[in-house]
């Protein structure tokens, strides 16, 4: 077994330039995987990583993730493959089934089936096999294969998934999980339960599979400024992610307030209704010291690795700077008995 990883995980709001400087101080400061997110209406993720790709030697780079609904398998694979030879070999893939999709009239059926065979399309292009495939919502004619050169035919697989079935599928064909908005520790091992469900019934060790876990952060010398800033950050991603989370009870008149001032685009007011103890199981935030010992109580029950998300810190430059110098070294990352996938 090997250290857990560190990862950063960017939103794709940034011009041109901006990715490749904070990647590059990312990967001097000892951050292990750089991911950008695949939200909707925001720059898709494929511009982001090829920059990020030329500037760095050793990160792993990825999408966090794509959809087979917005973009098809076919185009994925592409993505994957451009990302995998640009970065000699860096690359992995993230998908999962998307969130908001239905703001730009994209439907969402039999998600599960959808992802499944999304991977197999995808391994079948990039392995160079033109015998066809024939899916319940995909499919390869014969003959079809890639025209162009590809660097592997199977990166490391990751898929973005919180329930039962998700995580089953995960446990099946993937080599990593990732929970994305959660800093708790407690899903943790809700999660690998859950893996080891499909891991078994596909005859895998379920400790092969990766746990990630992924929240927005926000680090400051000025705790309580930090604080805040996730307050408002989170607020769109509670009203998503909340109700999924078993091992915690929310209030549920504290969490329609958040959902309805949210749709309205309150998200401050909405942040403001966030207790501290609820902040800290959807967001690293606070001082260096505060947000390490977050990640510090996700190491230490066995994630595979911990995602610091945007925006931080109260600037990105800023918060980068913090995480590398201030919170990293406070970490152990020694094995805790839980196998990795590299």
């Amino acid at each position: 077994m090997t250290a857990a990883e560190i990862g950063l995980g960017l939103q794709s709001d940034k011009r041109a330039g901006d990715y490749a400087r904070l990647a590059r101080r990312a990967e001097e400061h000892g951050f292990d995987v750089l991911s950008v997110f695949g939200d909707l209406m925001y720059q898709p993720p494929i511009f982001p990583l090829l920059e990020m790709a030329a500037a760095t030697e050793r990160v792993r780079l990825g999408a966090a993730c794509l959809n087979p609904y917005s973009t098809a398998p076919y185009e994925i694979a592409g993505q994957l493959a451009a990302l995998d030879l640009a970065s000699h070999g860096r690359a992995y893939l993230g998908l999962a089934r998307g969130t908001w999709l239905g703001a730009v009239g994209i439907a969402q059926p039999r998600p599960l089936t959808a992802l499944a065979e999304a991977v197999e399309v995808v391994h079948r292009l990039l392995a160079g096999d033109d015998g066809g495939y024939e899916g319940e919502m995909f499919r390869l004619a014969p003959g079809t294969r890639l025209r162009y050169p590809v660097h592997r035919a199977r990166p490391p697989l990751l898929l973005g998934a919180w329930g039962p079935r998700g995580a089953a599928l995960a446990g099946r064909i993937a080599d990593e999980i990732k929970v994305g908005g959660s800093a708790n520790p407690a899903m943790a091992g809700v999660i690998r339960e859950r893996v080891a469900a499909g891991a078994v019934a596909a005859g895998r060790d379920p400790r092969e599979i990766g746990v990630v876990l992924g929240a927005v952060t926000v680090v400051d010398a000025d705790g309580a400024a930090a604080r805040a800033r996730a307050r408002r950050e989170v607020a769109m991603y509670l009203a998503v992610v909340a109700d999924l989370d078993p091992t915690v009870e929310i209030p549920a008149d504290l969490l329609g307030r958040v959902k309805e001032l949210v749709a309205e685009g309150r998200d401050e007011e909405a942040g403001r209704l966030i207790p501290g103890d609820l902040l800290d199981l959807f967001a690293f935030s606070g001082t260096p010291e505060q947000v390490a010992a977050q990640a510090q109580a996700l190491l230490d029950a066995g994630v595979r690795r911990v995602e610091f998300g945007t925006p931080h810190g109260l600037t990105d430059d800023g918060g980068v700077e913090l995480l590398g110098a201030e919170v990293l070294p406070l970490l152990d990352r020694s094995p805790k008995g839980v196998a990795t996938t590299r």
